[in-house]
């Protein structure tokens, strides 16, 4: 894979979607989703053969405005009548699987590769297992099922996509999973550990409650100390999501496969992933967010280079054979099909 996309290029759409996105009240917003999947997805290629993203603004905003309503909903019945706002919790909680669905089969329909698009055919009593039953139950494991229900999650949405009418698989063991639930549970830990030891050491709970008795202004050595401790918070909390998908990502992609015997491989360093998120937090607190396009383009490019597609033949005999199967009719018809009524989940 490459991504030829630069940082100043992306820096006009980012700053002219946050400007109108401000303007209008958010919702441009949807727009502004379009524009940078677009970007993103068009400056991709496998092979030469680019991405391509083919939704319309107004169908997220449609989607996003029936989210927002139901928590509109939720929030009067609540304040109304407890019975009715627990009524109303249990039915969303029930529809969170098709909401889920919903939206992945609307972002599979909406992208194509080489003119090929992406299909997902899940339905709802798997998508309950994997993103409500299998989450819940993990609780009582004490999470250290997590990396079950986590590989699960991959085996469901990978296994039910489609590019054209070739399905994708997904088949890995499970052990690099509890590796890297095992790495993030030390970080974290660790992390924890260090905070809890500065703020003690530093004494910086007493300070405040002392400034607090007295009225009196926090001085300067206090605000040091401040900094110091969220910065150790920051770099032991924000990175964990990033530590663990590090961790698993090239797992996964060796065990997804496409129809026809064509493979994937991931070739990255969690250090140096961890490595960027991390650097890239700290540019963009740093920055006043104005670095987060450079950050973004910096993650694409770094991703890209270290994924591959092993194909099992001629991608041209590949694509002539997809286009044939893949109906005309049924393009036509995604371009104007459905919302996106699960882009706020």
């Amino acid at each position: 894979m490459r991504f030829t996309g630069t940082a100043r290029e992306y820096f006009g759409i980012w700053i002219v979607n946050l400007l109108l996105s401000i303007a209008t009240l958010g919702i441009y917003s949807a727009w502004a989703k379009v524009r940078n999947k677009r970007y993103f997805l068009g400056n991709t290629t496998v092979d030469g053969r680019p991405f391509d993203y083919h939704a319309r603004g107004a169908q997220i905003l449609i989607g996003r405005a029936i989210v927002v309503a139901m928590f509109v909903i939720y929030s009067v019945a609540s304040t109304l009548s407890p019975i009715a706002s627990l009524a109303l919790l249990l039915g969303f909680a029930a529809i969170v699987p098709w909401l889920i669905n919903r939206g992945l089969r609307f972002n599979a329909a909406m992208t194509s590769w080489s003119n090929l698009r992406f299909r997902f055919d899940g339905s709802y009593w798997p998508a309950f297992l994997v993103f409500l039953l299998y989450p819940f139950l993990a609780v009582f494991s004490l999470y250290l099922a997590f990396p079950l229900v986590s590989r699960a999650a991959r085996r469901y949405t990978i296994g039910r996509h489609r590019l054209g009418e070739h399905r994708f698989a997904f088949d890995s063991g499970i052990g690099p999973f509890y590796a890297a639930f095992f790495i993030t549970f030390v970080w974290a830990i660790f992390g924890f550990m260090l905070f809890v030891a500065l703020v003690a050491a530093s004494g910086m709970a007493e300070r405040f409650a002392a400034a607090a008795q007295t009225g009196g202004e926090i001085d300067g050595a206090t605000v040091l100390i401040l900094v110091v401790v969220a910065a150790v918070w920051f770099v032991a909390i924000f990175p964990l999501g990033t530590i663990y998908a590090a961790c698993v990502r090239n797992a996964i992609y060796a065990g997804t496969a496409l129809e026809g015997g064509h493979r994937f491989e991931s070739t990255i360093s969690p250090p140096r992933l961890v490595w960027i998120a991390i650097s890239n937090g700290i540019a963009i607190v740093v920055s006043v967010g104005m670095l987060l396009p450079w950050a973004r383009i910096r993650v694409a490019r770094y991703l890209c280079a270290h994924t591959f597609l092993r194909p099992a033949g001629s991608l041209d005999d590949f694509v002539g054979e997809a286009a044939r199967r893949q109906s005309a009719f049924g393009d036509a018809f995604l371009d104007i099909e459905g919302i996106d009524v699960g882009a706020a989940v």
